[in-house]
């Protein structure tokens, strides 16, 4: 069932009544922003959903007390669907993504052969990163230090203690323990002319002394899975630090989908790096 039949439609004139404004910044808004999302009638005229007006009203009342319009406009959206889990997300959104088990010491490599990949292409990748505790981001932050210098942004999520966005570095966003995608390991790069994204999530319970810890793994090249994956990703960094999900957005929203035939040649190059790397172990 659509939203259309779920919920009254409103046209564009009763959504000025509702909410004050014009006729002319809706579509603004809708055009520079993908906000609000209207449905088309085969006539073109827009319908609203009432959702749509609890959302600008809510944007209207951040804007009044001095927010920039993106960032009120992100924390609206957010607001409205959240996000409990980037694994539960990717899999409601993509039933047709069947998970794998894995093991920690084969997630490790697989990361690696794809931001070696990412890296190698040098096209300023969108890098976000989820590490589960902060420990295991340390491990690693020479390594994504490096990689935040090639990236046109890069986030990490881990229960750190407070936000930090330094210059040289990803941007450190902290979730707490208790939240979903605590359990998480994702790492998703989103670029003009390649995409790549993985989210591993860690089952309770499943470990027993001496056990490899064990993951569900979702793994994908598909643009349309990556973008997805990004856009999770990003409504969940909008809550704590707005202006850094409204500029990833920004830049979501300027990335063309990659060409099927250079997304294959990645998945290519990812598999060799990856055999590469477990070979060399063996």
């Amino acid at each position: 069932m659509s939203r259309i039949e779920e919920e009254p439609a409103l046209s564009i004139g009763d959504v000025v009544r509702a909410t004050g404004l014009g006729e002319a910044t809706l579509r603004a808004w809708e055009r520079r922003y993908g906000f609000p999302q209207p449905q088309r009638e085969p006539s073109g005229h827009r319908r609203y959903a009432v959702d749509d007006v609890a959302r600008l009203l809510r944007v209207i009342a951040e804007r009044e007390r001095g927010i920039e319009l993106p960032v009120a406009i992100e924390r609206a959206r957010v607001a409205s669907t959240g996000v409990p889990s980037l694994f539960a997300q990717l899999r409601e959104r993509r039933p047709d993504l069947q998970p794998m088990t894995v093991s920690k010491r084969h997630l490790v490599p697989l990361a690696r052969a794809i931001e070696d990949e990412s890296a190698a292409r040098a096209e300023r990748p969108l890098l976000i990163g989820s590490f589960q505790r902060e420990r295991y981001y340390r491990q690693s932050e020479r390594r994504w230090r490096e990689l935040a210098r090639g990236a046109e942004s890069a986030f990490v999520f881990a229960d750190f203690e407070r936000l930090q966005e330094p210059a040289d570095a990803p941007a450190e966003l902290p979730i707490d323990r208790s939240h979903p995608v605590s359990r998480e390991w994702a790492l998703v790069c989103a670029a003009p002319e390649h995409g790549a994204c993985m989210v591993a999530w860690e089952p309770p319970g499943r470990m027993r002394p001496g056990d490899a810890r064990q993951f569900e793994l979702l793994l994908s090249v598909e643009p349309s899975v990556v973008r997805e994956a990004a856009e999770a990703a990003t409504a969940l960094a909008a809550p704590i630090a707005p202006e850094l999900a409204a500029r990833a957005r920004e830049r979501l929203e300027q990335l063309p989908p990659p060409l099927p035939e250079k997304q294959l040649r990645l998945s290519s190059a990812i598999t060799a790096r990856l055999l590469s790397s477990l070979q060399g172990k063996a």
